[in-house]
């Protein structure tokens, strides 16, 4: 990710982090007279922080608030955002207790490399301003958010799996395919009319696929699931890993086709396969290699995911009905 990126991102993710930036410990003042949304061990996260971070958590994902027209899917990623948010200030307070913390070194190294890719300090600076930081209030969000990563990072550490976890985890694979998808999400309930239109806005996007649009610049925009903000690519996966419908759609393409619209429990989906790999398509010495990378990622996507669920379970978490 370019650090110009990198620093849209730091910069935009959480605004409101002004109401808490140069504080060594997180207390439960009210700021602003902002309605609190959640509470976190007894420490406040208002209704215009969540307001800030959920418009950037969208647009990291290609997507804008008003561009969500279902109540379901704004809801869930609503939901999400705050799920963010409480799980930083769930680090933030765990590295309190352990005395976690990141050296001056490494904040102004960040500070610097960030302030490097633009062409003046006047630009930065100005960037800086309209996200609503000045020089001092950006440097206390990075070593925040730095000292948030580095108690993850502790949190979650898991040994590298041996070579006979990997070999059996190898065995186990079955031809797999690499893919991106467009999902268009419907409610359970949705009615036959519903259902048809979202059907029509599938087509729709197939056309402009087939008449040379990009895939993954349509999926950013359009799909309305955690892989949007990858173009939808959802990586290697096996039949067995997806539901049916979709599973037995996508294993009849051929590289570098679209399907027509696949109906599953989630919605409609496109799907464009970029590519395909049997089990004699690779040797055993890159299949080892990439069984292994698979196996880790798993772990550790696994290790966070426990992480941060012991901190919620040792914390006391209220979210507040917004008004």
């Amino acid at each position: 990710m370019k650090l110009k990126l990198i620093l849209f991102v730091l910069a935009f993710l959480m605004p409101g982090l002004l109401l808490m930036v140069g504080r060594t410990e997180a207390v439960a003042d009210p700021t602003f007279g902002q309605v609190a949304v959640a509470r976190v061990n007894g420490v406040e996260i208002g209704q215009m922080q969540l307001e800030h971070y959920f418009a950037d958590y969208l647009q990291a994902q290609g997507r804008m608030v008003g561009s969500i027209r279902n109540p379901v899917a704004y809801s869930r990623l609503r939901s999400a955002a705050l799920d963010d948010l409480i799980d930083k200030e769930l680090l933030w307070q765990e590295a309190g207790k352990r005395g976690v913390r990141i050296d001056e070194k490494s904040v102004q190294d960040n500070f610097t490399a960030l302030r490097n890719e633009f062409t003046s300090d006047d630009i930065f600076n100005r960037r800086l301003e309209e996200a609503g930081f000045d020089s001092q209030t950006f440097t206390e969000y990075l070593r925040r958010e730095l000292t948030s990563q580095r108690m993850l990072s502790e949190l979650s550490q898991v040994a590298p799996a041996r070579d006979a976890e990997v070999e059996a985890f190898y065995r186990q694979l079955s031809p797999r395919i690499h893919a991106r998808h467009i999902l268009l999400p419907l409610d359970a309930n949705a009615d036959a009319a519903k259902v048809d239109a979202v059907y029509q806005q599938a087509l729709q996007l197939r056309a402009r696929i087939i008449g040379g649009e990009d895939f993954a610049t349509l999926a950013q925009r359009y799909s309305q699931d955690s892989r949007s903000a990858e173009g939808g690519d959802l990586g290697y996966f096996s039949r067995e890993s997806m539901v049916s419908e979709f599973a037995d759609a996508a294993f009849s393409l051929t590289p570098g086709t679209v399907s027509q619209p696949v109906r599953t429990l989630y919605g409609w989906h496109l799907i464009k396969v970029e590519n395909t790999v049997s089990g004699n398509a690779i040797d055993d010495r890159q299949g080892l290699a990439m069984a292994r990378q698979a196996l880790d990622q798993q772990r550790q996507a696994q290790a966070t995911a426990a992480a941060l669920q012991r901190l919620r379970a040792a914390s006391k978490i209220e979210r507040v009905a917004e008004r």
